[in-house]
């Protein structure tokens, strides 16, 4: 568990970022949270991300599925699909995340389905489907990022998400 997984990247991606040098894999891991919780990237480009958690771990008292569990996938597919988008010149940032709980989840693996509702110079927001095992729809999220230009003082490679 929390082991990244090989994610399916465009190939106009995978050489736009070869060409700076930059590890596409660990770029888009889902970071130290991520893996913590068990989030893997399955699929990654900039109108559709996916990926998966698992249940077990990420329970609040009750035995089911927590709902910052949502919001970490959630917000994670949807950092990822904005930093797609925004390109190997911007940054992806996180200002407005809502979720929606709509069932509980006791056991297996939840997918999430990020797709964007809008993709603009500055800001992308990404739709995330969160759903079950049996295709049951568990949350439904909404993500805003501001993408803005890498500077020499980020410390981080162009695109960390979060």
């Amino acid at each position: 568990m929390g082991e990244q997984q090989h994610v399916k990247f465009p190939q106009e991606v995978i050489d736009e970022y070869a060409a700076l040098g930059v590890d596409l894999q660990a770029l888009f891991s889902a970071g130290h949270l991520g893996t913590r919780m068990g989030v893997q990237i399955t699929e990654a480009s900039a109108e559709r991300v996916v990926g998966t958690m698992p249940v077990e771990g990420n329970t609040q008292p009750y035995g089911l599925l927590h709902g910052g569990a949502s919001a970490v996938l959630a917000e994670t597919l949807g950092s990822v699909g904005s930093m797609l988008h925004g390109g190997s010149s911007k940054i992806a940032v996180g200002v407005d995340l809502n979720c929606t709980h709509h069932r509980g989840a006791r056991s297996g693996l939840v997918t999430g389905v990020a797709t964007p509702v809008h993709r603009g110079r500055s800001t992308a927001t990404y739709e995330i489907v969160i759903s079950d095992e049996q295709g049951r729809r568990v949350c439904s999220a909404r993500l805003t990022c501001l993408l803005r230009d890498v500077t020499p003082n980020d410390g981080a490679p162009a695109g960390t998400a979060g």
